[in-house]
């Protein structure tokens, strides 16, 4: 019996925990040996199961009982005798928790305001905004790259696309970076904050639309003259800022990280620069920011992997797990970095009708940000061990706290 073929034992639990969380590579990796399915814990004592190989992450994202509906997880726990509490504040009305024919009312309408054409329109200002954060620095030294360059750029250009004031942008980065870590004791009030903010603001757009991507989410319509309501407005525009800027700064940051500790990979990327948009899928691949997919539940009692799976289950995708495991169109093993690699295959934005929205933003981003950085930045090392950063310790997002470093612009 293969290793993918061996069914997961029950009393072989994954505690998904800080510890864990920071050595997610590693500990996927272990059960990836052991099988493609296993039974989870979640931060918060949710039980579930979590999928860490690529095909059946693939048929998982795909298949048409496991559903974003907690109804029959409710059910399944009151038949046990517990409560499902729903959280009094969350992300609202919005497409990433909804299923079909709603999650396709929701996309429609979100996708007919974030056009490619408004996220392509943001390159020449996400360039100048990655210029400026380097203008800030001091010619050279020590500092956090997290909050010097990773953050402030998404979250200044999220901001901006939205159409977010200046003088909000500080307490939107605080807020935006709590509301997901949700083992935290300021993720509900941040996202209650969040939630007011973005409220206020909906309003002001109705009242005075401007240009852009929040007064055109009030404006858009359908064919059948629909349109988003004041819920499903908040919704959209708490997850686009929740779920997208937050990845992205991550994602920089993980990819930063990966290149300091291949400095090889690092220089080849200054010298060949024309290889950052290949480079960003691979960064995507090998360590993404979104660790694990939202929450899916079994409609009925089925089959994943060979495993019976009952009704009410929660399932969860490993994302970045299923990257290591994806076999790549240039025939090379999956395990390692390498930024000259061809098409790589992952998962990182998920995969069917809950692909992620704003992909070509997290893509542009990233592309414009490590081109920036690396072309003014000609030294960059280390200023900490890399085995002794804090991650983030719960939710889905993967990344570090901060990230130390050294550097010298020239």
């Amino acid at each position: 019996m293969s290793p993918h073929e061996q069914c997961p034992q029950q009393d072989r639990t994954v505690v998904i925990d800080p510890s864990f969380k920071a050595d997610a590579p590693a500990r996927y990796a272990r059960l990836r040996e052991l099988g493609p399915l296993h039974p989870a814990e979640f931060p918060l004592g949710l039980k579930g199961w979590v999928v860490v190989g690529y095909d059946l992450a693939r048929e998982v994202l795909t298949h048409p009982d496991l559903r974003k509906d907690a109804t029959p997880a409710a059910e399944a726990l009151a038949a046990a005798g517990y409560v499902l509490n729903k959280p009094s504040v969350g992300l609202g009305a919005q497409m990433m928790e909804a299923d079909p024919p709603e999650h396709t009312r929701l996309r429609g309408l979100a996708s007919a305001a974030f056009t490619p054409r408004r996220t392509s329109d943001m390159a020449p200002r996400t360039e100048r905004i990655a210029h400026d954060l380097i203008d800030a620095m001091p010619p050279s030294g020590e500092l956090d790259l997290v909050e010097a360059f990773n953050a402030p750029l998404p979250a200044t250009v999220i901001a901006e696309l939205l159409g977010i004031p200046p003088e909000y942008h500080l307490d939107f980065r605080r807020w935006s970076a709590q509301a997901l870590q949700v083992a935290s004791p300021e993720h509900r009030p941040a996202l209650a904050s969040l939630h007011g903010l973005l409220a206020e603001l909906v309003a002001e757009k109705r009242r005075r639309p401007q240009d852009d991507l929040l007064s055109a989410l009030v404006a858009v319509r359908d064919q059948e003259d629909g349109r988003l309501s004041e819920e499903e407005l908040v919704g959209t525009a708490m997850m686009l800022v929740v779920a997208g800027h937050e990845s992205t700064v991550n994602l920089l940051g993980n990819s930063v990280l990966a290149l300091l500790r291949h400095p090889d990979q690092l220089r080849l990327l200054r010298e060949r620069p024309e290889l950052l948009p290949g480079a960003v899928e691979e960064f995507l691949r090998h360590d993404t920011s979104v660790e694990r997919s939202t929450s899916r539940y079994a409609a009925r009692d089925l089959e994943l992997g060979g495993v019976s799976i009952p009704r009410g289950s929660m399932v969860v995708v490993a994302l970045g797990s299923a990257g290591h495991d994806a076999p790549q169109p240039d025939g090379r093993a999956p395990e390692g970095l390498d930024v000259t690699r061809q098409g790589s295959r992952h998962l990182a934005f998920g995969h069917g009708v809950h692909h992620c929205l704003g992909a070509p933003l997290a893509r542009l981003e990233t592309t414009i940000a490590l081109r920036v950085l690396l072309s003014r930045v000609r030294e960059l090392e280390p200023a900490a061990p890399l085995d002794s950063l804090d991650w983030i310790g719960s939710g889905i997002i993967r990344g570090v706290l901060s990230l130390p470093v050294r550097y010298r612009i020239d």
